[in-house]
């Protein structure tokens, strides 16, 4: 496995990880799946702000993504980030994820950020448990702030600065 920054080469099998989590997952609360020009426009628009695409490589073939992005517009908010990350459903369970959160620490705090968030469905114990032992604690649940095809969904709120140490 590599994890690099991502190409306009890496944006279909970005786009197909993204819109399969849509489909078969609470992990993100949209039920339509995305379409390549958004995409396009999502990669465009945090690249032209400098904000990192990490993608996960495994012999040639694109299987994760992480990225970060500002947390609220306001000036107050201007040194801490939102995370996500997807890894493509066949390659879940082998470190991928670990690894594509992991290299957003160091071009987090390159860019002078002191805090990363991660808002996590409540129903995702692996993903909780991944952020848990990267450092992350738990700040409180929103209940039921979500509803998609499985009912209201709560999610966890976590934060980590990563201007220090690593967390365990």
């Amino acid at each position: 496995m590599h994890i690099r920054d991502a190409t306009g080469e890496d944006l279909p099998a970005i786009l197909a990880i993204y819109n399969d989590v849509v489909t078969n997952t609470t992990a993100i609360y949209d039920e339509h799946p995305s379409t390549l020009e958004e995409r396009r426009a999502w990669f465009d628009a945090r690249r032209k702000r400098g904000l990192p695409i990490l993608v996960a490589d495994v012999e040639g073939a694109t299987v994760g993504f992480s990225s970060f992005g500002e947390w609220r517009a306001r000036w107050g908010y201007r040194y801490t980030v939102e995370h996500s990350v997807h890894v493509r459903a066949d390659c879940r369970g082998r470190g991928l994820g670990r690894a594509l959160i992991e290299a957003l620490f160091p071009r987090a705090t390159a860019m002078g950020m002191h805090t990363m968030i991660a808002h996590i469905d409540s129903a995702a114990a692996a993903s909780l448990r991944l952020h848990e032992k990267l450092g992350f604690r738990r700040i409180g649940t929103f209940h039921e702030v979500g509803k998609l095809r499985a009912g209201w969904l709560s999610v966890v709120a976590m934060q980590r600065d990563v201007d220090q140490a690593p967390g365990p």
